[in-house]
C-alpha cells in the first residue's frame, strides 16, 4: 500500500498514512487513512460535538472559533511514489481534510500555524493569534492544554499589562474544553482554574485507528460510537496473550457479549482495512445498554514486576486521590519498579517520578504523600494489597522531578509536542533510569 498498490486492504489506493506517535509502547506504527476513514472521523467528530450540546443544552460552541491543539499538518510525501502518498500525524491529516465550511467558519489556528513543527514556537504563535479571538471550543491533551493556557496568559500580559486569572477573561464565550488521550483526573483542578468556570469539559476517546467514544452524559463512561463504520470486538484481558494471536482472537466477543466491570483488550475492524486489529488499549464497560466504557490503560503498560498487576487507571486514580488529600497538583508523572540492590534482603517497591505543579513537597511531606499512594492503591487492587501485607513490596518512593523535567525527557526521546504523551507506568526501568540520569538522586 505504501508503494501505491491498489486494492490491498481496502478498495482502491490509500493516499495517506497516519504515523502514530509511539509514545506509550514500542515504535511508531503506519496506519492507512483512506477516504472512508476520513468520512468516519468527520462524522464521529460531529457526533461528539452534538453530544456536548445535547447534554449541556448549550449551543454556544457553534457560534465561535474552534481551536485544536494538534500535530503538524506538514505531511511528508513517501519517496518514489507517483502520484504521491503523504504521511504524518493523524490530527494533521484530518485538519487538512476538513469540510470547507468548517475550515472557513470554525477552524483555528489556521493553516500556516498548523503546519509548524517547532512545538514551543507553535504554542507561542497560537497564543499570539487567538488570545483576543472569539474562541468557543478548545481541544487537546490535558498537559498541553495547560501549557497553552500559560502561554495565553503571558501573551495577554504583554498586550494588556495584566495577567488574567483564567482564560474566561480572554474568551468569555468559551463553552467547551475537549480533552482526551490520557485520564484527566490528575489535571482536573488545574484545568478548571486555567479555563474558568463557564467552560464545560467534554471528554473524547480518539485514536489514530478510529474515533472510539465520546461523553454523552454527566455519569461515568463514554458512549461507544458504534455506527460510523468500525466493528468492535473485545478480548477479556485475562485471556489476552500477545504471543499467541490465534488463541487470543478465538476469545474475542462482539459488543453484544461484553459484561460491565471486565477489562477488555480492544480489537477494531475499520474502513481502512485494519482487520481484528489490536490497538493496545484496555477498556472497561460501565454499562451495556447503551454501551459506555472507560479507558483503563495500555496492554503493555502496567506494573507487574513483582506480580502486583497494577494497571494505568488504578495508578491514575490513586494519584488523583492522594493529590486531593494533600492539596497538590501535578504536571506529569511516571511509575516504575525499583528493584532491591544485589546482596541485600530488601524488597522491591514502586518509584513514583512526579513533576508537581508549584513547590514540590519536602522530604517529610513526600513520605506522607507516598503513604497515601500506598493506601489508595491497596484499596483498589487486591494483588497490590496482598503483596504489601505479605511484605513482598515496600512502601512507594516519591521522586520529585524539577519543573520542566518531563519536557526534557520528551525532547530526549524525540517526542515533544503535538499528540505525544508520557507513559504513566512500565514494568521496567527504561524511562526511570533516563530520569535518574537527568535528575540524580542520592
Amino acid at each position: 500500500m505504501k508503494r501505491g498498490e491498489r486494492d490491498v486492504l481496502h478498495p482502491g489506493r490509500c493516499a495517506h498514512f497516519a504515523v502514530s506517535s509511539g509514545t506509550t509502547a514500542g515504535p511508531s506504527k503506519w496506519l492507512p487513512v483512506n477516504a472512508a476513514m476520513l468520512a468516519h472521523f468527520r462524522a464521529a467528530g460531529l457526533d461528539a460535538l452534538f453530544f456536548h450540546a445535547l447534554r449541556t443544552g448549550d449551543g454556544r460552541l457553534f457560534r465561535g472559533r474552534h481551536l485544536f491543539l494538534g500535530g503538524s499538518t506538514g505531511l511528508v510525501p513517501l519517496p518514489g511514489v507517483t502520484p504521491p502518498i503523504h504521511a504524518g500525524d493523524l490530527s494533521g491529516i484530518t485538519a487538512l481534510n476538513l469540510p470547507w465550511w468548517a475550515e472557513r467558519q470554525l477552524y483555528e489556528p489556521g493553516r500556516e500555524i498548523a503546519r509548524m513543527e517547532n512545538w514551543p514556537a507553535k504554542v507561542r504563535a497560537i497564543a499570539e493569534r487567538t488570545w483576543n479571538r472569539d474562541i468557543t471550543l478548545v481541544a487537546g491533551i490535558p498537559s498541553w492544554l495547560l501549557v497553552l493556557a500559560d502561554a495565553l496568559r503571558e501573551t495577554a500580559r504583554r498586550h494588556t499589562g495584566r495577567t488574567p486569572e483564567s482564560l474566561a477573561e480572554l474568551w468569555p464565550n468559551l463553552a467547551c474544553v475537549v480533552h482526551g488521550g490520557v485520564p484527566v483526573e490528575p489535571f482536573l483542578a488545574e484545568l478548571q482554574r486555567a479555563f474558568g468556570p463557564t467552560a464545560r469539559r467534554h471528554e473524547v476517546y480518539p485514536a489514530s485507528e478510529g474515533f472510539i467514544a465520546a461523553q454523552d452524559t454527566e455519569d461515568s463512561g463514554l458512549r461507544l460510537l458504534a455506527d460510523h463504520g468500525i466493528f468492535y470486538e473485545f478480548v477479556p484481558f485475562a485471556d489476552y496473550d500477545e504471543s499467541d494471536p490465534v488463541r487470543t482472537a478465538a476469545r474475542a466477543v462482539p459488543l453484544a457479549g461484553v459484561r460491565p466491570g471486565v477489562d477488555y483488550a480492544l480489537l477494531l475492524t475499520t474502513p481502512a482495512g485494519l482487520v481484528r486489529y489490536v490497538i493496545g488499549d484496555l477498556v472497561r464497560f460501565v454499562s451495556v445498554a447503551p454501551p459506555r466504557l472507560v479507558y483503563v490503560g495500555r496492554t503493555k503498560l502496567q506494573l507487574s514486576a513483582f506480580g502486583e498487576h497494577v494497571i494505568e487507571r488504578e495508578i491514575t486514580d490513586a494519584l488523583t486521590r492522594a493529590c486531593r488529600l494533600h492539596g497538590a497538583s501535578v504536571e506529569n508523572f511516571h511509575v516504575a519498579p525499583l528493584f532491591p540492590a544485589a546482596g541485600t534482603r530488601a524488597v522491591g517497591r514502586h518509584e513514583w517520578w512526579i513533576e508537581f505543579r508549584g513547590e514540590a513537597p519536602e522530604e517529610g511531606q513526600r513520605e506522607a504523600f507516598a503513604a497515601s499512594l500506598d493506601r489508595e492503591l491497596a484499596a483498589c487492587n487486591d494483588d497490590y494489597a496482598a503483596k504489601r501485607a505479605g511484605r513482598g513490596l515496600d512502601l512507594p518512593l516519591v521522586r520529585p522531578v524539577p519543573a520542566g523535567g518531563f519536557e526534557q525527557w520528551l525532547r530526549h526521546a524525540g517526542k515533544w509536542g503535538g499528540q505525544h504523551k508520557t507513559p504513566r507506568c512500565r514494568s521496567d526501568r527504561q524511562i526511570a533510569d533516563t530520569l535518574a540520569r537527568f535528575f540524580p538522586v542520592s
